[in-house]
């Protein structure tokens, strides 16, 4: 496969930036993302702590705005991360970052997204950019980025095969944010709100669900610590419905000649998985791997619940891993994950050490346990619903992975197209 270099700036028809200075902010609006919504695994921006702007700053403070396949780039801090601009637009890009926009002459344009986002580009920009505290890739340097340019075929294969992989991923991500909300408003509805036994008390027939279902729920409400709660569901603690494991100090696993595991830390658990994580030795108790579906909960730090998807692991000291005999998963998970808010406001107390949270807390927090035939009767809607997002997740990582490992293949002509 010829391939040429060309430089960046060359295969655009128009680059879009903000004025250089921050824009003036609104409470409500039109969201305004920064770069920390861009994230190179995802193909398109996320809304993660946005503020917003006004209609008139809107129209009135930016030089241009995005259009539907316009690539955005990030200047500065995390110079180079790419996401790709949805149709509709319903943002606008702060400071640090420009809407590149390809020109088709020159360049397919997914396969300039995809060829941003290779490693070896990557590595590339990571070498230019300047600033010693707050890296930075200023415009200017577009010229000096040059771009391998195969010919057209092999940049629409490229482009092509690479967007639809990551379009899969995006459709497994917004599926999955579906699904969890799902869980959370059947969680709250059920044992918070206690909807199905209000409406029993009103002479009503509970929503959403079905005549069996709706007679195992109880017709009246008591007065329990939590207060009044369904009639026979039983108040436990939270560490009295499932074991947290808390990690090891994996520094005395040092990796050696035989297998290895990555090192799960607070950074793997946000980011949900281990690619260029800490090795240590295989051979620790079995407990103390973690494997795709467990229930992980960071008590110190970042203070955070997950359902682990980025494959086999070792449990670092600061994570707990949920597990429980007597209960199914989605049960201790959205326990854990309803108390989780008071729990970071626990550890934001501790202003003198690092925020956490300690067993005793795990104590003090409790649940609410209906009759077993009822809640083997919800297993059956939720289990559902957690095992569908573990298997999304899944599979997602399985895309990533081949994704990631063909796109330098055939930029290099290793793989012949």
């Amino acid at each position: 496969m010829e391939v040429e270099e060309r430089p960046f700036s060359e295969l655009l028809s128009d680059v879009i930036d903000n004025r250089g200075k921050t824009c003036p902010t609104a409470e409500t609006g039109i969201p305004l993302i920064a770069t920390n919504c861009i994230r190179n695994e995802l193909l398109y921006p996320t809304y993660d702590k946005v503020r917003f702007v006004s209609q008139e700053t809107y129209s009135n403070w930016f030089r241009g705005h995005p259009k539907p396949g316009d690539i955005i780039f990030v200047n500065k801090a995390t110079p180079g991360r790419v996401c790709l601009v949805p149709d509709p637009v319903d943002f606008c890009i702060a400071q640090d970052m420009v809407a590149v926009r390809a020109n088709p002459k020159q360049v397919y344009p997914n396969y300039l997204f995809a060829v941003l986002r290779s490693p070896a580009v990557q590595e590339k920009i990571g070498q230019m950019h300047v600033g010693t505290l707050i890296p930075h890739f200023k415009k200017g340097d577009f010229d000096k980025l040059l771009l391998p340019i195969p010919g057209r075929k092999a940049q629409e294969f490229i482009g092509d095969a690479y967007f639809a992989l990551s379009a899969k991923i995006d459709v497994n991500r917004r599926l999955n944010a579906t699904l969890e909300a799902m869980a959370r408003a059947l969680f709250q509805s059920w044992f918070v709100d206690f909807d199905p036994v209000r409406a029993k008390l009103d002479g009503r027939q509970p929503a959403g669900l079905d005549a069996a279902t709706a007679a195992l729920f109880p017709e009246h409400l008591e007065e329990t610590a939590l207060g009044h709660t369904p009639k026979g569901w039983e108040v436990r603690s939270l560490d009295k419905i499932a074991h947290y494991l808390n990690g090891l100090a994996l520094q005395k696993y040092p990796p050696g000649d035989g297998p290895t595991l990555p090192v799960i830390k607070i950074a793997q658990l946000r980011k949900g998985d281990s690619v260029g994580a800490d090795r240590c030795n295989a051979h620790l108790p079995p407990a103390y791997i973690v494997q795709d579906g467990d229930v992980l909960f960071s008590w110190s730090g970042s203070l955070e619940v997950e359902l682990w998807c980025g494959g086999p692991g070792a449990l670092n000291q600061h994570l707990f891993k949920v597990t429980s005999p007597e209960f199914p998963k989605w049960f201790y998970y959205l326990w854990t994950l309803y108390h989780l808010d008071e729990f970071r406001l626990i550890a934001a107390d501790k202003a003198t050490t690092m925020g956490h949270i300690q067993r005793g807390h795990l104590t003090v927090a409790k649940v609410l346990i209906p009759p077993r035939q009822l809640l083997d009767a919800m297993t059956c809607t939720m289990s559902a619903l957690i095992d569908q997002i573990i298997a999304n997740r899944i599979q997602s990582r399985t895309l990533a992975t081949l994704r990631d490992a063909l796109l330098p293949k055939l930029l290099s002509g290793e793989v012949n197209l």
